[in-house]
């Protein structure tokens, strides 16, 4: 066994860090994309933490400081809805360095208000402190019934797995403000959506609205938000709910540019590892599953099955291109090198 006094974070990563903090933790309240504290037997309370690093989340070059605060918000309150949570309100904490503009940190009060009014959801406190680098942390609170809690750890076998929207729109975004050049071949008005799909993400507490109308009824219901990457939810749920799965890659939603100006092979890394598209991935009973699609129409679609077992199977149509299967490793991670 390692001695932890010698070992660094990077030897560990992300996931191994995370196992050694969680074990400071209730089982029964983390493990989600939020912590789930029960208020009274109608209600629970849903708290999430999220924060943004100068350098590592965002910067000058391809983020405007509305456009940190924007995200940011967006990003706490996609973790609500994918507890199944409806927003109360956040907190605000800033580490800033001295020589940091007041009107940068304006702007983005000004993005997070433009994100929250879209919900009605107030700025309820926070703390600032000095730091040498920019640092936002946001934490947000939300309200849940009890019995219709969004968790990772119910998927049962046979369940079908439903996204919402399309995947690899922010990475696409992402790229095309780091390297404007690689979208010299796209229409202008193309290049817009992708770029506004990673600067403006929306939460998609509206698909919550409508899973509640149709499950009036107590009911598990399996999943969690793909702001870390499609592959990376999928198999965060998987292993939570101790199944395995199969995905048809010629069922997942992707921006239609990406057929006339992505690779395959880049096409499928920005879907199945971009992040940051901040959609639901679900899994459902399949009459609900189909229920929730034709609801949602366009904007969603099932795109494979919970299996026995554990390993996570990405399928092509196209039966002589052999089965992948996917990892954690093959996603980002902090502390990875």
């Amino acid at each position: 066994m390692n001695n932890s006094s010698t070992l660094k974070i990077k030897d560990i990563g992300e996931q191994g860090l995370l196992k050694i903090i969680q074990s400071f933790c209730p089982a029964d309240i983390i493990g989600d994309d939020a912590a789930v504290l029960k208020t009274t037997p109608e209600k629970s309370l849903i708290v999430t933490t999220d924060m943004l690093v100068d350098g590592v989340h965002f910067s000058n070059t391809t983020t405007s400081p509305e456009d940190a605060g924007w995200r940011a918000a967006a990003a706490n309150l996609s973790d609500l809805a994918a507890m199944g949570a409806f927003p109360l309100g956040i907190t605000v904490g800033l580490g800033l360095p001295g020589d940091l503009s007041v009107t940068w940190v304006e702007k983005l009060y000004q993005g997070i208000t433009e994100c929250l009014q879209k919900y009605n959801v107030p700025i309820v406190g926070g703390d600032i402190v000095r730091s040498p680098i920019t640092t936002l942390s946001i934490t947000a609170f939300g309200e849940a019934n009890p019995n219709l809690i969004i968790r990772r750890s119910t998927a049962q076998v046979g369940d079908k797995i439903v996204v919402t929207g399309v995947h690899g729109a922010s990475r696409a975004g992402l790229e095309l403000l780091l390297n404007p050049q690689i979208g010299e071949n796209l229409k202008t008005e193309e290049k817009t959506a992708l770029i506004a799909v990673h600067q403006r993400p929306r939460p998609r507490l509206d698909v919550i609205s409508i899973l509640k109308q149709m499950l009036p009824y107590p009911s598990p219901i399996t999943g969690m938000d793909s702001s870390d990457g499609l592959a990376d939810a999928v198999l965060q749920i998987c292993r939570a709910s101790q199944v395995g799965a199969i995905l048809e890659q010629s069922k997942i939603p992707i921006p239609s540019t990406f057929k006339h100006w992505l690779t395959p092979e880049r096409s499928l890394n920005y879907v199945l590892y971009g992040g940051e598209d901040f959609e639901l991935v679900l899994c459902l009973p399949p009459q609900t599953a189909t229920a929730l699609v034709e609801k949602l129409g366009t904007n969603a679609a099932i795109i494979g099955e919970i299996t026995p077992g554990s390993q996570i199977i990405l399928k092509h149509e196209n039966a002589k291109i052999p089965d992948q299967v996917l990892t954690l490793n093959q996603g980002f991670q902090h502390f990875n090198q």
